[in-house]
Formats: C-alpha cells, structure tokens, sequence
C-alpha cells in the first residue's frame, strides 16, 4: 500500500506475515551474519598492532636508564628548598651562577607579606652544569640558612611514604622562628 505522491507513506511500521517468517534467529538473517563477523572495536585510535608505538607524536631522548634525573622540555632543573625569606632573586642567581649558565629561574613570592615562599627553580641548559650545582650547593648556605637543594624531576617507580620512616634529606625542615 505505497502511494508514490507522498514520501510518508512509504514508512511501514509493522511487519506482514511474509517478513515475520524471515526475522527469526536463523543463519541465513543478514543481521545475525552482521554481528557475527563484527569485532568489538573500543576506544579512540584502535588499531590491530595495539603493541606498536605511535609515531605521530614527538618523544623526549632518554638515555635508556629507569632511574635518575629526569630532563624537563627545555633543561635540567633544579629545585632549592630552605631559601631564606628574605633572599633576593640576585642572591639566589649569584649563587647558583658559580656553577654555569641559567637558563631560567622561578621564585614564587607570598601575596600576603611580598616576601620568597621558601623555594626556588633554577634551570639550566647542561646536565654537567645542574649537577655540579646540586653537589655545590645541597646542604650548603644562603644567608645564614641551609639549602637542600635536588631534582626536580627524577625518573623512576613511584616510591610510598607508607609505614616507613622519611629518608632525612627529603624531611621538610621546621619553619623560622617568626619575632
């Protein structure tokens, strides 16, 4: 019962007879033959090498090791705790400028007092630069205050301080007596 005048009718919403016979669960059924020879594809990308690494994308050069220093995008940083309040950005690049070029230097100040938040991140360009910074300096003093100075990045397993006593150069020291 299709009428060629409106498109309407050609929705045909309940099966007759004849295709009630053909929609059973049989072999033959071109839906059932679909699901069939279907495979489950999830997620974006799939791909059949699932194993293979995408070369689309930029990769930072590793020197194959798992643990250690680990590079950032631009250099190797460094990052300096135990600054003293009252240091000045010329203090800090003074003194880690004995040891090579910087490349880049944060210090993150307190909106409420003005004063240095207590750390610092110092770039540089070389490994043999920032490393020879963190032997020079870790432990050593910035007005009248002990640095601890290391990595601030560091490749390697994730290490929990569960149940377990902090190893002492990575204890946070207590804060300066305030007068």
């Amino acid at each position: 019962a299709r009428s060629e005048d409106n498109m309407a009718d050609d929705l045909v919403l309940e099966p007759d007879a004849q295709e009630l016979g053909t929609l059973g669960a049989t072999d033959d059924d071109p839906v059932t033959k679909l699901k069939s020879s279907a495979t489950k594809r999830k997620g974006r990308g799939f791909r059949e090498e699932a194993g293979k690494a995408d070369d689309g994308y930029e990769g930072m050069e590793t020197d194959g090791s798992n643990v250690g220093p680990a590079r950032s995008v631009e250099g190797w940083i460094l990052f300096a705790t135990g600054v003293h309040e009252e240091a000045q950005e010329d203090d800090i690049y003074d003194k880690f400028g004995e040891y090579g070029e910087i490349k880049n230097m944060h210090l993150n100040l307190d909106r409420r007092t003005g004063f240095i938040k207590g750390y610092a991140l110092v770039e540089f360009n070389t490994f043999k630069e920032a490393q020879a910074a963190l032997e020079g300096l870790n432990g050593g003093d910035l007005l009248g205050q002990r640095l601890t100075v290391d990595w601030a990045f560091v490749k390697g397993p994730y290490k929990s301080s569960r149940g377990g006593r902090r190893v002492e150069s990575h204890q946070r020291g207590r804060s300066p007596d305030r007068y």
